[in-house]
This record gives C-alpha cells, sequence and structure tokens, in this order.
C-alpha cells in the first residue's frame, strides 16, 4: 500500500479524532488553576497595558516564561477580539503542528519507507499523555513544534548541503528561545553535534560527510537562535530593571537546573513514569513482538538521531533537580518515530494473513487491546457502587459515569471489527486513546464546574471592582482571576512581608481581601465564599480583617 494511500485513510480521521479531542477539552474544561489562569492572565495584562516587550503579572514584571505564547495569544485577540478560545487553542493547534512535522520528519529519514510517517503521526496522537497535554494552555507544545522544525532544517540541510537548511533551524530554535527559553537547545543541539554518528548512515548519505563544513553550519544555526532570542532579551533585560534582567539570563534557565525547589524530584523519577506516560502502546502487543524480532537497531542513521534525541534528553532531565511530567513531551515525537520504524521494519506489503496461526493472533490482539477499554468503561460506570474510599466515592458522586460507556463501545469496537495492516491497527489503538480522553472530560465535567472553576468568583470580583473597591490577595496571587473576571487594576498581594496587611487596611478601609482556606474561619462574615478543589476562597471588607487581625492567615 502506497504513502498516499496510507494518507487517504488514516489522516482525515486522524484530524478529526484531533478536533473532537480538542473540542470537548476546551469546551468542558475551565481554565485549570493556577498555570493555565496564570498564562491568561499575563496575556491579559500584555493586552490591556501594553506590556508586549516585558510580560507582567498583577502590575509586577513576570520573568518566568519568555514572551512567543502571550503575544501570539494577544495577536489572536487583535484578530478576532478578546475571547475565551482563541487564547487556549493556540498550543493545541502548535501540537497539531506537530503531529504534521513528525510525519514529514519521518519522509525525510526514511523516504523509501512512507509507512513510518503514517505509524509515527498515529502513535505520537494516540499516547494519552501528549493527547490530554495537548489541549492545556503550556509551553512545551510550542517547544516540541519548534525542536521538530530545527531537526528537520538539520535533515536538509545534510540531504542538500545547502545552508538553507541550516538557517530553518537556526530560525526555529530561535523561536524556540522566544518559547520556552534556552531548552530548546537541549532538544536539537545533542543531534546536531553527533552528526557524525548518524548521517553517515541515513540511506541518502552523501558520500563525503564534511565535518567542517557542518559544524560551520551548525554554528551559524546557534547564532541565528542567540541573534533571535537576544533581539527580544536585550531590550527586555533594559526595560524591566536589574532583577527582571538576573532572571530571565539566569535564574530561569542555569540556576532552575542546578538547584530547583519547586518540583524537585530524585533522579530516577523520569524512569519511573515514563512507563505509564507512553500507554497505551506499552500494552500494545503487535509493538512489542516488532520490538522481540527487530535487528539492527543502531545500523540506521534515522534511529541513530532518534536515539540521540531521546536518550540526552531524557539523561539531561534527569539530571536536573527539578523535573515535571510535560518536559518530556518534545521527546515524544522521537518515541513515535522509533517505534514505528520498529513496527514497520521487516514486515511486507501484505495486508491480510493467511497463516491460521497469524490469525489466532490477531484475535488475541484484538482481546488485550478491546479488553482493558471494556474493562475501564465499565469500571467508570460501576463507580458510584464500587467498594472505595470514603474520599473517592466524594469525587465519584460528582461526576457522570455514564460517560464509560463512550470506552466500552472503543473497545467492543476493537473485538468486532478486526482490522489488518499496522497503521490500521495503530489507528484503532488511537481511537481507543481519543475516546478515553473524551470519557474522562465528559464524566468530569460537573466536578470541574464545581471544584476548578473560578469564573463564577471572577465574575463576582469584577463587579467588585466595577464598584471601586480595591481588592488585595492575602498570599501569593497568580493571577487566577484576572483574565477570567477581565479585571483591569492589579490585585496587590498581602501578608507577605511584615506591617504589608496592615498597610493595605489603612490606605484603604474599604476595600476586600481574598484569602483561601482549608477550614473557614467562623468569627466574621465574608462577603461571599466559593469552593476550589478542597479549599474555600472568602472575600472579606477591610473591616472585617481590621476587627479581626490575623483573619486572613490560612488555616
Amino acid at each position: 500500500m502506497s504513502a498516499q494511500t496510507h494518507s487517504r485513510e488514516w489522516v482525515p480521521m486522524l484530524a478529526g479524532l484531533w478536533l473532537a479531542v480538542t473540542a470537548v477539552a476546551l469546551g468542558l474544561r475551565p481554565p485549570l488553576p493556577v498555570d493555565e489562569t496564570r498564562y491568561l492572565a499575563v496575556a491579559w495584562d500584555m493586552w490591556l497595558e501594553g506590556h508586549y516587550l516585558v510580560p507582567h503579572l498583577h502590575g509586577e514584571p513576570y520573568s518566568h516564561k519568555p514572551p512567543l505564547l502571550f503575544w501570539l495569544m494577544t495577536a489572536g485577540w487583535h484578530l478576532f477580539g478578546v475571547n475565551d478560545w482563541w487564547p487556549r487553542l493556540v498550543a493545541p493547534l502548535f501540537g497539531l503542528g506537530s503531529l504534521a512535522l513528525t510525519v514529514r520528519l519521518a519522509g525525510l529519514l526514511w523516504p523509501d519507507r512512507g509507512r513510518i510517517g503514517a505509524l509515527a503521526g498515529v502513535l505520537l496522537f494516540g499516547a494519552i499523555f501528549w493527547t490530554v497535554f495537548g489541549t492545556l494552555t503550556m509551553f512545551d507544545m510550542l517547544l516540541a513544534f519548534f525542536a521538530l522544525l530545527a531537526l528537520q532544517g538539520l535533515v536538509a540541510a545534510a540531504r542538500s548541503g545547502r545552508l538553507t537548511g541550516f538557517c530553518v533551524a537556526g530560525v526555529a530554535m530561535g523561536f524556540g528561545v522566544l518559547a520556552k527559553g534556552p531548552a530548546i537547545l537541549l532538544h536539537v543541539l545533542p543531534v546536531a553535534l553527533a552528526a557524525p554518528w548518524w548521517l553517515p548512515r541515513l540511506v541518502w548519505a552523501p558520500a563525503v560527510f564534511e565535518r567542517g563544513r557542518w559544524y560551520m553550519g551548525v554554528g551559524l544555526s546557534v547564532v541565528l537562535a542567540v541573534v533571535i532570542g537576544l533581539a527580544w532579551a536585550l531590550p527586555a533585560a533594559t526595560a524591566g530593571g536589574e532583577a527582571y534582567r538576573d532572571a530571565i539570563f539566569w535564574g530561569q534557565s542555569a540556576e532552575r537546573m542546578v538547584d530547583s525547589f519547586a518540583h524537585a524530584r530524585p533522579v530516577w523519577w523520569y524512569a519511573a513514569v515514563l512507563p505509564g506516560l507512553v500507554l497505551p502502546w506499552l500494552i500494545w502487543p503487535p509493538l512489542w513482538r516488532a520490538a522481540l524480532r527487530a535487528r539492527g537497531l543502531l545500523a540506521d542513521g534515522g534511529l541513530r538521531l532518534c536515539l540521540i534525541w531521546f536518550g540526552t534528553a531524557f539523561a539531561a532531565f534527569s539530571a536536573i533537580s527539578g523535573k515535571q511530567l510535560h518536559y518530556l513531551l518534545p521527546e515524544f515525537p522521537a518515541l513515535a518515530l522509533i517505534a514505528a520504524w520498529v513496527l514497520t521494519e521487516g514486515t511486507t506489503t501484505a495486508e491480510t494473513p493467511t497463516r491460521p496461526s497469524a490469525q489466532r493472533t490477531r484475535a488475541a490482539d484484538r482481546w488485550i487491546s478491546g479488553g482493558p477499554a471494556i474493562v475501564a468503561g465499565a469500571a467508570i460506570m460501576a463507580a458510584p457502587n464500587l467498594p472505595l474510599s470514603p474520599r473517592a466515592l466524594a469525587v465519584v458522586a460528582e461526576i457522570e459515569p455514564v460517560w464509560g460507556i463512550l470506552v466500552v463501545m472503543a473497545g467492543v469496537m476493537t473485538l468486532v471489527f478486526p482490522l489488518t495492516g499496522p497503521v490500521r491497527q495503530a489507528l484503532r489503538m488511537a481511537s481507543i486513546s481519543a475516546f478515553v480522553v473524551l470519557a474522562i472530560h465528559l464524566a468530569a465535567k460537573p466536578l470541574l464546574a464545581k471544584r476548578y472553576d473560578l469564573r463564577p468568583m471572577a465574575t463576582q470580583l469584577a463587579a467588585l471592582e466595577q464598584d471601586g473597591k480595591t481588592i488585595a490577595y492575602f498570599g501569593k496571587y497568580h493571577g487566577q482571576f484576572h483574565f477570567l473576571g477581565r479585571l483591569k487594576r492589579p490585585m496587590v498581594s498581602i501578608g507577605q512581608e511584615g506591617g504589608d496587611t496592615e498597610a493595605f487596611l489603612r490606605d484603604h478601609p474599604e476595600g476586600v481581601v481574598v484569602a483561601k482556606y482549608r477550614h473557614l474561619p467562623r468569627q466574621a462574615h465574608p462577603l461571599f465564599t466559593y469552593p476550589f478543589r478542597g479549599y474555600t476562597y472568602a472575600a472579606w471588607p477591610a473591616a472585617a480583617l481590621i476587627a479581626n487581625p490575623g483573619l486572613g492567615e490560612r488555616r
């Protein structure tokens, strides 16, 4: 079957699954505190105050992330007007672009094996972790996109011998710097520097590998990336002040790699969690059988490139102090390409097995693939009647378990409709993953609305602001109400330094203080309260805190 025929089959279905998952996720899931709401607040401040050079959060320079995502959010508002959907669609669009670039990179590395690209795209989307995070307003999908684009530039330069590919790689790395800082270099440079190990093993490798010319091109790419990054960073550092300059040049890159208290985890943590992140492919029999019979993994240049890409980033992220699951997302295309190569190695173009043993194997595969889906869906539907802990039952009481039927249906379809060919079988598994993500969002809609949706409270705070009230937040404020309520004035953080609470109450005796509690105090009456996860937000009139010192402290 030709690559073109494969495209006619899998591209529309994969695009439809992406559209369904994205639409349901963004339509049913509110912006999640504190990360998504914080990034929306930074973009809102940029739009409202014109802080395009130095991003701000509640009146202060925001140094934790570069500005590209915020620029793209506000660009959409210039085109479509201020809305909720565009800023949350930016990252998913880059995720979709990453799927396309993964397919394209496979075509560059293995032009004689078109099935690898189709499989890689399906395998990448089918990883539940990738699919879920692809709907979140985060920076990692942008980083993955620009890493893929940079690697394509390097491969194109290796194939053509022209500087154009190196320029593409440099520009892509430069935008990667603007997306999430110098971390982009960790995803691209090891591959570029290790070219003598992988490039001569490609099927179209040049007869002679000119190391000097190659490394001059790599140097050009790095220079372009640095120039693009500094074109923003230097004027931003001047405008943002000394603290902001130190943060963007040191505090959010090298210092975080050396010692991070925010997400400090042991060196083995990624190795322990990675198997769960690659589900459902970890339990997919065709991949295991293909891996067991695969030979000559290190003989293929494309495989070597992917192994360097994944292995160096994995080792580096394991070694640094701060670790988050989504840091590995830019390496998932490498895993998808490796798995796709393994699945196609040694296969033929025959789509229908003729041996009875092969037919029995396919039947077992359907049960191993569809059976867990049926069990998982049935467990969701039966959750209210299962012997769960009181805490778990309280959560189950707030969901709609009937949507587990989607997962059951996906599993049953796997059993009833046998498919042949690795692309079709992988697409069926990816469909199960998509149905799982859809079922999770549909079932959790009431829970998300009750425990995570801060829009009703943000609307109440906006009404107070329109009445002329000055609002303060007791503790560290992450901007979780600003975009949701379209607040136009910074919310002062108090309770952080000695005397700041008293100063606010003295200067704003008619103001309002927002605080968060595990157990709501009873010695005064708040203006209103709002539940959030296991906490309760309360909005107090300043007079209540004046009469009850310490009322705002968390308890």
